[in-house]
């Protein structure tokens, strides 16, 4: 596990970290609504509030300065993979209470501050604790692990919670969601702590940067000066503009697609089981979307970004036609849904490093460079928060059709932005 120089070898860490990092995020985001549509809650207090829950992931660099003051970065890490554990088992306790969907939602705020913390604090090690070549060697693990946590719990948690639900309707068909789900967030419980135990053994400490502030006023004093220097910046704010519509029928689709696969056909939804979706959305939906990534990285190459901006916007909303089609003819074929769905993530992977790479070439590039990236990335998942709050609502005035064409209809700014977007930046210079 050691290398020569008697430090960790990175291959120890850097894998679990970051499937630590993806796990409470993926379970909030996404599985917390398929737990919440089985539970029978309403679609509208399920869009909002697992929507507001991504906040603290959306301004996590606000508190980012001042984790560079107190304490060491492994402490942050192990001691806040170990309290997103125990808030997981605690949701496993408060299920089975009448009002558990408050009680929950409040649990999993408090995992979204402590992710987020734990997302600053890690990726502050692997800046700090390996040199550029090793960053370089590890990064294709960091991607990898992240995305498993997709795969493990938007997959194979989501298909085990199916499982459990049918072996329990043989004893209490009522109940059995309730039991099933217990078991799957003391599951998502046990395997963080178990984590943060592992980690507090190899992960390295990671250091302070250089210019890191000496105080809370210091801090704040530097991140007020780094978002004045980002809102200076030329063409900002068609940049800003173009950054939010860019995901806008994303954030509104996002959280009714699992609740419309799941419904049933009565109520105009494809009647899909826990099974089904844990299998095709978490698993193949996931690799489609590594595949989709690595394609669109390489065609961008190909043709530099702003040749092939116009053609990723296309193909980055293609999954919101699919649905749409989806909630018009509500094919019954697994087959048919299977490919829509890989479809769906091939395409939202291969469109989503346009926007990624746009951000961190036309947006980023300037003195402030890592920081101006977080905020667009914050400006970026506010686009995304905002209209999921609100597609709970909409879709029960709509229905499943018309939504998912309302969706569509919000794509058009995209399309008349990008023909209008200055590239005040080469795409082949380096600006520090």
């Amino acid at each position: 596990m050691n290398n020569k120089s008697g430090k960790t070898n990175p291959i120890a860490w850097v894998p679990t970290v970051y499937f630590a990092m993806g796990l409470p995020f993926v379970a909030l985001n996404l599985v917390s609504v398929i737990m919440f549509n089985n539970l029978g809650v309403d679609k509208t207090e399920i869009a909002f509030w697992t929507s507001l829950l991504t906040l603290p992931y959306t301004l996590k660099f606000l508190w980012s300065p001042l984790l560079e003051i107190y304490w060491t970065k492994k402490n942050f890490v192990v001691t806040t993979q170990a309290l997103s554990g125990f808030c997981f088992a605690l949701i496993a306790f408060v299920l089975p209470l009448p009002d558990f969907f408050s009680w929950s939602v409040a649990i999993m705020g408090m995992i979204a501050l402590s992710g987020a913390t734990h997302d600053i604090a890690t990726d502050g090690i692997y800046l700090t604790a390996l040199d550029k070549k090793t960053q370089s060697t590890y990064i294709g693990w960091q991607g990898a692990f992240y995305n498993l946590a997709k795969v493990l719990a938007n997959g194979g948690l989501v298909w085990l919670a199916g499982m459990l639900m049918t072996h329990y309707k043989a004893e209490n068909p009522e109940r059995a969601p309730f039991y099933a789900w217990m078991i799957i967030m003391g599951l998502l419980g046990a395997l963080l702590i178990a984590l943060a135990v592992y980690h507090f053994f190899v992960l390295p400490e990671g250091s302070r940067e250089s210019n890191a502030p000496r105080s809370g006023r210091e801090a704040m004093t530097q991140l007020w000066e780094v978002l004045a220097d980002f809102f200076r910046k030329p063409g900002i704010w068609i940049y800003i503009l173009f950054i939010v519509c860019y995901r806008l029928t994303e954030g509104f689709a996002i959280k009714m697609v699992p609740i419309f696969l799941q419904a049933p056909h009565s109520e105009g939804g494809l009647a899909m089981t826990n099974e089904q979706m844990g299998t095709i959305y978490g698993i193949f939906g996931t690799v489609a979307f590594i595949v989709g990534s690595i394609l669109g990285g390489y065609y961008i190459a190909r043709l530099t970004l702003r040749r092939a901006l116009f053609s990723l916007v296309c193909i980055f909303n293609v999954p919101f036609i699919i649905y749409f089609m989806f909630s018009e003819f509500l094919p019954e074929s697994l087959w048919v849904i299977g490919a829509g769905l890989v479809t769906e993530y091939f395409c939202y992977g291969f469109g989503f490093v346009g926007l990624t790479l746009f951000m961190m070439q036309q947006v980023a590039p300037g003195k402030h460079s890592m920081a101006h990236y977080a905020f667009a990335s914050a400006i970026m998942n506010l686009g995304v928060m905002l209209p999921g709050m609100a597609s709970g609502w909409l879709c029960e005035q709509m229905g499943y059709s018309h939504f998912f064409l309302f969706a569509l209809f919000t794509a058009i700014p995209t399309f008349i932005l990008v023909k209008l977007l200055p590239f005040h930046h080469s795409e082949t210079e380096t600006d520090e």
